[in-house]
C-alpha cells in the first residue's frame, strides 16, 4: 500500500504542475515582466524536458534501480520547485522549470513500474485504477488550485507547496519502498541530445517565428532519425512505426494534446485578461474540462473493448475539436459564461472518450515485450504535442491590440489541430484487424500429400 500511496501522490504532483501554472500566468507576467513568448516557455520548458528525458529516465531506472531513480526524481522536483518559487526573472523561472521537467521524467515511469511490480496480476488492475484516478484529479484541480493559491497567497506558492510534499515522499520512499533489482541497459545518450536539440529548435522557431532555426530543427530531426536507425540500442525504436496502429495513434495523441494544452494555455488567460476575472474564478470556469474526463474516461476503456478504438478516438477528437471551435467563435469580453462553458463541456467529453481508447489502441498494437517502449513513446509524443500546441497557437495569436482579438484565431487553430488528429485516428485499424495484429491466428498445418 505504501507503493500505491507514494506512486499516486507523486503522479498527482507531476500532473498538477502541468496545469497549475495556467491560471497564474497573468500574475507571473506582471511580476517578472514576461512577454507572451516567455509565458509560453513556462509551459514548454517543463513539457519538453519531461518529454525528451522520459524514456532515458525509464532506462536509468532499469540500470540503477527504480526506487533510487524515483527518489532522485522526487528530490530534483522539490529542489526545482523551490528554485521556481525564488525566481527573480523569467529566465531563472524557465531554467528551473526545465529542471522540474527532468524530475518529472524520472518520477513517472519509475512510479508506474514500482506499482506494477508491487501487486500481483489479479490486483494490478485495481491498483492502476486508483493510481489513474488520483492522477486524473491533478488534471481536474490544477487550474483551480493555481487560481486559489495565486489569488489567496502569491503565484510563487504554487511551487512552494511541492517542496514539503516532495521531501516527505522522498523520505518515505527510502524508508518504505524495497530496493529494486537492476539490470544492464544501454542508454542512447546521442539520441537524447539530438532529440532534445531538435525539439527545442522546432518549438523555439515557432515561438519566435524564426524560420532558419526551424530548418535547423528539421535538419537535427533528420540526424536523430538517422542515428536511431543505426544505433544498436535506440531510445526510440523506429521499427515500431511499421505498425499502422502505432504510427497513427502516436500522431493522433500528439495532435490531441497539442489542441488541449494550447487551448488551456490561452483560455485560462482569456478569463482573466479579456473578461477581467480573478485567478480563482478563472480556474473554476475551467473545471468542466477536467470533470468530464474524470467521470467518463473509466467507461471509455470498456467501450473500446466492445466497439474497437478507431470510432471512439475519431469521434472523440471530432467532439473535442467542435467544442474548441465553438469556444473560439463565440468568445468575447462581454459574453456570458454559458457560451464558453458549453464549449468546455463538449471538448471535455471528447477527450474523455478519445484518450483512453487511443492509449489502449497504441499499447495493444505491439508485442508484449515492447509494451514498455510503446508506452514510453506514447507518453513522449503526448508531451511533445502539448509543447507544440502552445507554440502553434501562440504563432496564430500574434500580437493583437487586445487579448480577445487574438484569442479566437488561437483557439480555432487548436480546433484545427484536433481535426487533424481525427484524420490520423481514421487510419487506425478496425477492431478485427487490431485483434488479428496482436493475436494472429495460428498457422494451419500443411496437408500431407497423397501419392
Amino acid at each position: 500500500m505504501w507503493v500505491l500511496a507514494l506512486s499516486s501522490v507523486a503522479s498527482f504532483m507531476v500532473v498538477l504542475d502541468m496545469l497549475v501554472v495556467a491560471t497564474s500566468l497573468p500574475a507571473v507576467q506582471k511580476d517578472l515582466g514576461a512577454s507572451l513568448a516567455g509565458l509560453e516557455w513556462t509551459v514548454n520548458a517543463y513539457t519538453l524536458s519531461f518529454a525528451v528525458l522520459l524514456m532515458t529516465a525509464a532506462g536509468l531506472g532499469e540500470r540503477f534501480g527504480r526506487r533510487l531513480v524515483f527518489a532522485a526524481g522526487l528530490g530534483l522536483f522539490a529542489l526545482a520547485s523551490a528554485a521556481c518559487a525564488l525566481a527573480p526573472s523569467i529566465g531563472w523561472l524557465l531554467a528551473a522549470r526545465t529542471v522540474q521537467g527532468a524530475g518529472a521524467a524520472a518520477i513517472m515511469p519509475a512510479a508506474l513500474s514500482l506499482l506494477n511490480a508491487a501487486f500481483p496480476p489479479e490486483r494490478r488492475g485495481w491498483a492502476t485504477g486508483v493510481y489513474g484516478s488520483v492522477s486524473g484529479l491533478g488534471v481536474t484541480l490544477g487550474p483551480v488550485v493555481g487560481g486559489a493559491v495565486t489569488q489567496g497567497l502569491a503565484w510563487q506558492w504554487i511551487f512552494w507547496i511541492n517542496v514539503p510534499v516532495g521531501v516527505v515522499a522522498l523520505v518515505l520512499v527510502l524508508a518504505r519502498v524495497p530496493v529494486t533489482p537492476t539490470r544492464a541497459v544501454r542508454l542512447d545518450g546521442v539520441g537524447v541530445v539530438l532529440s532534445a536539440l531538435a525539439a527545442f529548435l522546432l518549438a523555439y522557431s515557432l515561438v519566435r517565428t524564426n524560420w532558419p532555426l526551424g530548418l535547423a530543427g528539421l535538419a537535427v530531426t533528420g540526424a536523430f532519425l538517422w542515428w536511431e536507425r543505426r544505433t544498436p540500442a535506440p531510445m526510440l525504436p523506429l521499427r515500431l512505426f511499421g505498425s499502422r496502429a502505432f504510427s497513427a495513434g502516436n500522431a493522433a495523441v500528439f495532435l490531441l494534446n497539442g489542441a488541449l494544452t494550447g487551448s488551456i494555455f490561452f483560455t485560462a488567460q482569456y478569463f482573466q485578461l479579456a473578461q477581467h476575472l480573478q485567478p480563482l474564478e478563472a480556474g473554476l470556469r475551467l473545471l468542466p474540462w477536467g470533470v468530464a474526463p474524470l467521470l467518463l474516461a473509466p467507461r471509455a476503456g470498456t467501450l473500446a473493448d466492445r466497439w474497437g478504438s478507431r470510432g471512439l478516438v475519431a469521434g472523440g477528437l471530432a467532439v473535442l475539436s467542435t467544442g474548441l471551435l465553438w469556444l473560439g467563435l463565440t468568445a468575447g469580453p462581454d459574453r456570458a459564461y454559458a457560451w464558453a462553458g458549453a464549449g468546455l463541456i463538449v471538448s471535455g467529453i471528447g477527450v474523455s472518450f478519445a484518450l483512453p481508447a487511443l492509449t489502449r489502441s497504441v499499447v495493444s498494437s505491439v508485442a508484449p515485450a515492447d509494451i514498455g517502449i510503446a508506452s514510453g513513446t506514447f507518453s513522449t509524443m503526448r508531451q511533445l504535442g502539448g509543447a507544440f500546441g502552445v507554440a502553434i497557437a501562440g504563432v496564430v495569436f500574434g500580437t493583437p491590440g487586445a487579448f480577445a482579438d487574438g484569442f479566437t484565431p488561437a483557439i480555432v487553430a487548436t480546433a484545427v489541430m484536433g481535426y487533424a488528429g481525427m484524420a490520423a485516428a481514421l487510419l487506425l485499424p478496425g477492431r478485427a484487424k487490431a485483434l488479428a495484429a496482436v493475436h494472429p491466428a495460428p498457422a494451419q498445418p500443411t496437408p500431407a500429400r497423397t501419392a
